[in-house]
């Protein structure tokens, strides 16, 4: 310390001393950053947008507390998906990344404000736009990216792809319009029966809103009073379909008519947040299943095949950028609170594409699954047994 505070008290003599050392320069830099933390506020309050609410005879808060490491947090996680997803459109364009691919980027706030409203024992399943929710829920980019690219080190090694990812508690990543649904109360069920505090988040789009296997879900969380949300994210399109011209009611929160629901701002990751602690402890009180609809909007189309232009206007897509983006908001209120700096934002920015370039790079040369890999997990703890081919004569090995 003594060194430190004499290097610093020979920089701050002037131009006639001798040359600052990099030790010294280090030095400046460590005692300018302590001082500029220490000015740092801890937390804000800030305003949120109510929300609708609908057979709930109390709402969630309509002011949130957001605290510095809260909001450093958020901020990092949403950039991360942010240029995960636009890394991923990179790779899908070079051809590194085939099939289906579904852009998460846009609806950063939905993953990121819902994760911090639930617990890491609570269970989770969505549909086939899940990288956003693969990685809040524990999963890395590298593991991410090396699943899209079909690799060795992906998280589903190498065999899921883009629909199809899973970790602890996440039960993906499904292909079928509509069908994690009923698999969600299934899990919900399961909480019920060994008789944990838990809770499973169901996801779905707006798209998928209007499946009759999600109101036949409904019906028997209901009965059943399970511990489920059921969450609706609506983008405004279903594919290349707008809300209005899908849907003859587009009050998704009310969809579920009996079970209670609520409408909720999805660009801001505070308002999500709130809504989401609201909802979790309602069903941990016993009450029975709650609706969300998220209010979102995703920038890339519905799927790497769809340019998102012909069936609405590019000045739409950047007039909600210009104002409603969810990085921008929450970067603002920081800002404008004194919870942060430029600088320290910029550090964080320059550390996520680091990470993100490494992780690419992680994706593009890891080696592929090898063939006589392909029957492997069908089953958890079984022993080995044989699979067959594409056709009688070829056959394969399954380990757990």
């Amino acid at each position: 310390m003594q060194k430190m505070l004499s290097l610093l008290s020979r920089v701050l003599k002037g131009p006639a001393q001798k040359p600052v050392t990099g030790a010294a320069n280090e030095a400046v830099r460590v005692m300018m950053a302590s001082r500029n933390y220490a000015d740092f506020a801890s937390e804000a309050t800030f305003d949120i947008k109510k929300c609708d609410i609908h057979r709930l005879e109390e709402e969630p808060p309509t002011q949130a507390v957001l605290t510095r490491e809260e909001g450093l947090q958020y901020y990092r996680t949403m950039q991360t998906i942010r240029r995960m997803e636009l890394k991923s459109d990179q790779l899908y364009k070079q051809k590194i990344i085939r099939g289906f691919c579904h852009l998460y980027d846009g609806q950063e706030a939905c993953c990121v404000g819902l994760e911090s409203g639930i617990n890491p024992t609570d269970h989770l399943i969505t549909a086939y736009r899940a990288h956003g929710y693969t990685y809040t829920r524990g999963v890395s980019v590298k593991e991410i990216l090396a699943e899209l690219t079909g690799r060795r080190g992906g998280c589903a090694k190498g065999k899921g792809g883009s629909m199809h990812m899973y970790a602890k508690n996440f039960y993906g990543g499904n292909g079928i319009v509509g069908a994690q649904v009923p698999l969600g109360a299934g899990v919900a069920l399961a909480c019920k029966f060994f008789g944990k505090n838990e809770i499973c988040v169901s996801l779905y789009g707006d798209g998928a809103a209007n499946q009759g296997q999600i109101f036949e879900t409904y019906n028997m969380a209901a009965l059943w009073k399970l511990p489920c949300i059921f969450i609706c994210e609506n983008n405004r399109y279903g594919m290349g379909t707008s809300v209005e011209r899908a849907a003859a009611s587009t009050d998704y929160y009310k969809r579920g008519d009996y079970i209670p629901g609520l409408r909720v701002d999805g660009m801001d990751v505070l308002c999500v947040r709130e809504a989401t602690k609201f909802a979790a402890d309602h069903r941990r009180s016993g009450k029975g299943p709650i609706l969300m609809e998220l209010q979102t909007y995703r920038y890339h189309g519905h799927s790497m095949s769809d340019p998102g232009v012909s069936y609405r206007t590019r000045e739409e897509i950047q007039e909600v950028r210009s104002k409603s983006d969810p990085i921008t908001l929450l970067k603002d209120r920081m800002l404008n609170n004194n919870l942060s700096n430029v600088e320290e934002l910029k550090e964080i920015d320059v550390e996520v594409r680091k990470e993100i370039e490494e992780a690419a790079q992680f994706a593009t040369t890891d080696p592929e699954p090898p063939l006589e890999e392909i029957a492997n997990h069908i089953y958890r703890n079984d022993p080995t047994f044989d699979v067959r081919g594409a056709n009688l004569w070829i056959k394969y090995k399954s380990a757990s």
